[in-house]
């Protein structure tokens, strides 16, 4: 075998090893390419908020186990007669933060939680703070603003104070889902329903009925509680110059009674007699003989 030969030979014996080599690493990343899933349950079809699951309306579909969140439905069981909380897209996981409990019931009450409230504040111009802004999902402060209470009112004409703070919009008018386009025209508001506690449902019945009520738009992250002061009308006005009450005329005393009359008896020689004396502002003087 001439020298040529035995080198075309390991020519080709080591291209062929690298060959070898290059197909087994292609055939490792698709090995390992191979994941373990799960069954888990998701939207058949679109499914609109406050929705009470049925079977047609859930299917079960195959996922990467390390990409199933904790709280994912995996049984139809779990899923069955409860409502969606917020709508579903086609093959959205189901998961249970976005379903209400079983037995919470239909509609807006099963979003409310244990111990909450829902109320709704009837008023054309609760919405004016955020000039159409505001959406359901939204955090916002309640504000109170309280006219003057007379002439004698400290806050000089009127006042308004926080009322609430970090207060969820649950529904604007009917809607309890943001639009589209993420705003409202402000003309057709005239109601929002608020999650509260039982206690400050009392505190916006009274406020609504005493004063008038105005929303004010937080940050979604912003979840501090401060306290803030009440604003006077009076701190506002500053150092103006302001008309004093009139004050009414004073009513004129009554006369101090006249004084009784002064009986001087009088002695002229052997004659005897009286005198008489009237005091006050034009005094006079009789003078009359003794009867005896």
């Amino acid at each position: 075998m001439s020298f040529r030969t035995v080198l075309v030979v390991a020519l080709a014996l080591v291209l062929g090893g690298s060959a070898a080599v290059g197909i087994a690493s292609l055939r490792a990343p698709a090995a390992a390419a191979a994941v373990e899933t799960v069954p888990v349950l998701v939207a058949a079809v679109d499914i609109p908020h406050f929705t009470v699951l049925t079977p047609d309306l859930v299917k079960t579909h195959d996922y990467p186990k390390d990409l199933v969140p904790a709280d994912a439905l995996a049984k139809l069981e779990d899923a069955l007669d409860r409502s969606v909380l917020n709508p579903l897209v086609k093959g959205e996981l189901l998961v249970g933060a976005k379903l209400a409990p079983r037995g919470a019931g239909r509609g807006m009450a099963a979003r409310i939680p244990k111990g909450m409230r829902a109320f709704t504040i009837h008023t054309p111009t609760v919405e004016a703070g955020v000039a159409g802004f505001i959406l359901p999902g939204n955090k916002v402060d309640v504000l109170l603003t309280l006219d003057s209470r007379g002439d004698q009112d400290p806050s000089g004409g009127g006042s308004t104070i926080t009322l609430l703070q970090n207060v969820e919009l649950l529904a604007i008018e009917q809607l309890v889902v943001a639009p589209a386009e993420s705003k409202l025209n402000p003309n057709q508001i005239k109601s929002v329903t608020l999650l509260v506690t039982q206690k400050e449902a009392a505190r916006l019945t009274l406020g609504q009925n005493k004063g008038k009520l105005c929303l004010s738009l937080r940050n979604l992250t912003d979840q501090e509680r401060e306290v803030p002061e009440a604003v006077h009308l009076r701190q506002l006005l500053g150092d103006l110059p302001r008309e004093e009450p009139k004050k009414p005329n004073p009513v004129p005393a009554a006369p101090p009674p006249p004084p009784e009359p002064v009986h001087i008896r009088t002695l002229r020689g052997t004659q005897q007699g009286s005198l008489l004396i009237h005091l006050g502002a034009e005094s006079r003087s009789s003078e009359r003989p003794d009867g005896r």
